[in-house]
């Protein structure tokens, strides 16, 4: 589950408005980029939630980074976009809370957590500047 449409299409559209000198909004973005435009308008809402982005209203309005490229991270986009941590596996974070109830006997949660934990640490380290240039 890692990167849904959501988390591409927030992070091509995210790129998008890091490169142009323009506000974009979604009519613009939805065109350039090919997607959607009612479930980019949803991507796009949750970003300026979780303020990734700011929305300036108007005539010229859009879309602009909330900060710096290479400040915002990638596991911080593809939370806001994706609405839930990011997870590879449908394991869970503590051997208490897993949903099959077998987190005691399980021989490979410990693998998975430890490999999630590396996932999180790489695209937490990993900026937009990065995947941009």
């Amino acid at each position: 589950m890692l990167l849904t449409k959501k988390s591409e299409y927030a992070l091509l559209s995210l790129i998008s408005i890091a490169r142009s000198e323009n506000l974009k909004n979604v009519d613009i973005l939805s065109r350039e980029l090919n997607i959607p435009k009612s479930f980019l308008a949803k991507i796009m809402q949750n970003l300026a939630k979780n303020d990734i982005v700011k929305s300036q209203r108007g005539v010229n309005g859009g879309f602009v980074l909330n900060k710096p490229y290479d400040e915002l991270t990638i596991l911080e986009i593809t939370i806001a976009a994706e609405e839930k941590m990011p997870s590879v596996f449908e394991c869970s974070p503590s051997i208490q809370s897993c949903p099959s109830d077998v987190g005691n006997c399980c021989t490979i949660w410990p693998l998975l957590n430890n490999l999630q934990n590396k996932i999180n640490i790489f695209l937490e380290d990993l900026t937009l500047k990065d995947i941009a240039s």
